[in-house]
């Protein structure tokens, strides 16, 4: 199984232009990751994200994550997730708590599958607002 550690010894900053060199860091990433911007839109993914999301960057770039990524609760019947419990998800947890977020989610394959999602978000600041959100991806089961 995958381990993704983060270690922050000061809060992660983001002026427009230092949210500009994040959007590059993720897009080139070859891990999966995620970059979200104050309104949970998508700035950036790397490849091995959209991989997971079944996805392309032009889909999703620009877009509220949760408009473009079908996210599934995990009871028997797969239930999509309401509207309050999409609030909850990692990336956008950290957006709204202003504090690290980790949680599954469970995301439909092409193939009818699900993968589930291990998700470690951190919010990303100017000053004291929250303007972003960075969030790292491992496939905990196929």
């Amino acid at each position: 199984m995958a381990h993704v550690e983060l270690s922050l010894t000061e809060p992660l900053a983001a002026s427009r232009g230092e949210l500009e060199r994040w959007a590059v860091a993720v897009g080139s990433a070859q891990d999966p990751c995620l970059l979200l911007d104050g309104d949970g839109a998508v700035v950036a993914a790397s490849e091995p994200c959209l991989a997971l999301f079944g996805s392309s960057g032009m889909q999703v770039v620009g877009r509220r994550l949760v408009d473009v990524v079908r996210l599934l609760d995990f009871t028997a019947a797969s239930g999509e997730l309401t509207e309050w419990e999409l609030d909850k998800i990692p990336p956008l947890l950290a957006l709204s708590s202003g504090g690290l977020a980790r949680g599954l989610l469970r995301v439909p394959t092409r193939d009818g599958a699900t993968w589930t999602i291990d998700v470690i978000a951190a919010p990303l600041r100017d000053g004291d607002a929250v303007v972003a959100s960075l969030s790292f991806l491992s496939v905990v089961s196929h």
